[in-house]
């Protein structure tokens, strides 16, 4: 009695910023595709929202959410590691595509100051 669930607070945390990234986005003429899409299996990779651009260019989204600025704050938190994350799960979500789009891959930060978007943030060329 009187703990706190960290691990929710977090989740519900995040989960928000994602809504706000999402509606965020929408707003801007972008359309959902899918969200939380995980690959299978252990160590694969997870892309928080998977957008579509009215010209048909498929957009990986990657949603940060930071109480503060230190350590370099939310953008800083999307790593080497994070980014080849998510280009496998994204080059996971492709084998089913027939003809392929052209992508990219943003990252949304948002933050106690507000809303960033940070377009074509990092590319699959290292990954």
């Amino acid at each position: 009695m009187g703990f706190l669930n960290t691990t929710q607070t977090t989740k519900s945390r995040g989960d928000a910023a994602e809504d706000q990234a999402l509606a965020y986005l929408q707003q801007q003429g972008m359309r959902l595709l899918q969200r939380n899409y995980r690959t299978p299996g252990r160590g694969g990779g997870e892309i928080d929202l998977i957008m579509q651009l009215p010209d048909s260019t498929v957009v990986f989204v990657e949603v940060r959410q930071r109480a503060s600025r230190r350590y370099g704050g939310a953008a800083a938190s999307v790593g080497n590691v994070k980014q080849r994350r998510i280009i496998f799960a994204a080059r996971h979500y492709l084998m089913r595509s027939r003809v392929l789009p052209p992508t990219r891959f943003d990252v949304v930060v948002v933050e106690a100051e507000g809303l960033q978007w940070l377009l074509a943030a990092f590319d699959a060329s290292g990954g």
